[in-house]
């Protein structure tokens, strides 16, 4: 079956099961984890990601390798003369094989921990109990289960990262930083690698074909993806692997092998660089701020805050699921909107949206402890350099557009529902504000 034919089969499938529900249920009917119109926003931001995101990055680690992280120092020798493109080419590391290696294992020992971590678990802790969870329902009407690791997996990760700078000595704790450039490089090749073999797969083998979605934009669905979770048999889910491993268990070594170059450039390492290894970001080691304690323990509680407020909404929100509105939050019975909303298959579901808690506050408050945790990353670097202030920034723009983008397909999915919702929650992030 060619590429056409599978998309044709999906449309028709996706149109005969709406056969026998009314035009209202139509509307609703399978629009909120599909395709729906792709604003101008959005399509300018995937182009820009796409095309443009792996050189700012790397136009960022030479500003900070090269120029003592002035962003405008390359663009005024370049203004200037004094030095070209190709300049500041050559002088940065380029891929390499070794770094291509360790990715490579890297990679390969987070697929492990993913497939094997509960069983080793199991074995190494007494009276260990481990989790499938159920997923949200899909557009399909499936519930997936899912083995939910990942803290084990950072933890035996952290464990032989620790063993080994201490006692066994296989490489240097320095070693993400030494390579880094190049770890940079492969880390595009596997995203662009996955991104395009997972386009593949939704037109010719997905994991459901009715759990597919197809805005017609080639460039938006290769970036945000087709399949709504697309898998390789029943347990490796691509969207739990990616988004979760090999990158987010690697921050907190960048952090340490970032830390360990510290030390070993200047002999000691920061309290800014330890702020940040304990608020879980990245820093730069070739500017060490030595911050004065009021400033460090300000910024020390403002991540402290805004991670309690992240953690804390996402356990209510989590509590309330798991227990279907039957717990306590802040000593109450928590409140909320009974919604109703279609799969595909035409069959009715039913779903609570709570507004008690933070998520009586705003929408999206777990978001607004997020924007606390990464103000504090780029507040630990002070206030020599625009450059880790790019954090906020990005992180601001992201997620204010991930809340009018959640909140469009929830209104497709919930319809006169979701409206009762936002009336007793107006507010999205900042209570009173916006």
């Amino acid at each position: 079956m060619t590429a056409t034919q599978s998309f044709d089969a999906i449309k028709r499938q996706n149109k005969n099961s709406a056969n026998g529900v009314g035009p209202s249920e139509k509307e609703q009917l399978g629009q909120w984890g599909r395709a729906w119109e792709v604003d101008w926003f959005s399509l300018v931001s995937v182009f820009f990601l796409l095309l443009c995101a792996p050189m700012i990055v790397f136009y960022f680690v030479m500003s900070c390798d090269q120029y003592k992280c002035a962003l405008s120092g390359p663009v005024i020798d370049l203004y200037s003369g004094k030095s070209s493109v190709s300049d500041t080419w050559s002088r940065a590391p380029s891929f390499s094989w070794t770094a291509a290696k360790i990715y490579t294992a890297w990679v390969c020992f987070q697929v492990f921990l993913y497939m094997c971590a509960p069983d080793i678990c199991h074995k190494l802790i007494p009276g260990y109990v481990g989790g499938v969870q159920d997923g949200a329902c899909t557009p399909a009407g499936l519930i997936n289960k899912y083995e939910v690791n990942g803290l084990q997996a950072w933890i035996i990760t952290h464990m032989l990262w620790f063993a080994n700078a201490n006692y066994f000595h296989w490489f240097s704790p320095t070693i993400l930083f030494d390579h880094w450039i190049p770890l940079l490089w492969c880390a595009n090749i596997l995203g662009y690698t996955v991104a395009t073999f997972a386009m593949m797969k939704a037109y010719f083998f997905p994991s459901n074909a009715n759990d597919c979605k197809f805005t017609g934009n080639f460039f938006y669905d290769y970036m945000m993806g087709i399949e709504f979770n697309p898998r390789i048999g029943a347990w490796f889910d691509f969207k739990l692997f990616f988004n979760g491993r090999p990158g987010i268990v690697a921050w907190t070594l960048i952090n340490l092998s970032f830390a360990a170059k510290q030390q070993e450039l200047y002999g000691q390492v920061t309290n800014s660089m330890i702020l940040v290894n304990v608020l879980q970001g990245l820093y730069l080691v070739y500017n060490p701020v030595q911050l004065s304690t009021p400033s460090a323990i300000g910024i020390l509680l403002l991540g402290l805050i805004g991670y309690y407020i992240f953690r804390m909404t996402n356990h209510q929100k989590d509590l309330f699921r798991r227990t279907d509105g039957n717990c306590k939050i802040w000593g109450k019975k928590p409140e909320y909107i009974e919604c109703s909303y279609l799969s595909n298959d035409g069959k009715k579901h039913h779903s609570k949206l709570m507004i008690s808690g933070f998520w009586g506050l705003a929408r999206h408050f777990n978001y607004t402890g997020d924007l606390m945790g990464s103000l504090s990353y780029c507040l630990a670097c002070g206030f020599g350099h625009l450059l880790p202030y790019f954090y906020i920034i990005y992180m601001s723009i992201l997620l204010v557009h991930r809340c009018i983008r959640d909140e469009h397909r929830c209104s497709s999915k919930y319809g006169k529902d979701w409206k009762h919702y936002t009336d007793a929650v107006p507010y999205r992030l900042l209570p009173g504000v916006f």
